[in-house]
């Protein structure tokens, strides 16, 4: 099957410079120093946020980790034959409580009759 031939543009003009633009121009190469007057209107103080927000200094954090758990992270660890909470023990070094949404309860009964491994494994894990 070939391809659709295109028309011939009608009507295009290349981008005119105007002479607004041009002066514009020139007084910028001509005074590169020149103070901008709007950039020194603007507010200098910036409001202060918590440190603990922050994931580098996050003190904030530490074990036990609750982890929360997508459809696609349950379907990798079986695919791999990783045990969830042992697979995430290693990564993490610390103990973890997988947390599984409702939404990723009913998308994983959705997918249906492939993903009930992956079902019968969650409700075991959410059973203990």
């Amino acid at each position: 099957m070939g391809r659709a031939k295109k028309g011939p543009k009608f009507a295009t003009m290349k981008k005119l410079v105007t002479s607004k633009a041009l002066k514009h121009y020139k007084e910028e190469v001509l005074n590169p120093n020149k103070k901008d007057l709007s950039k020194e209107k603007l507010p200098r103080n910036v409001p202060q946020t918590p440190s603990a927000l922050f994931f580098t200094h996050n003190t904030a954090l530490g074990p036990p980790y609750r982890v929360l758990v997508d459809t696609n992270f349950i379907n990798f660890s079986i695919q791999n034959k990783l045990d969830l909470e042992k697979g995430m023990m290693d990564c993490l070094y610390a103990k973890c409580t997988p947390c599984i949404t409702d939404c990723v309860m009913a998308e994983l009964e959705k997918l249906g009759q492939k993903y009930r491994v992956a079902l019968s494994a969650l409700v075991i894990i959410s059973a203990s």
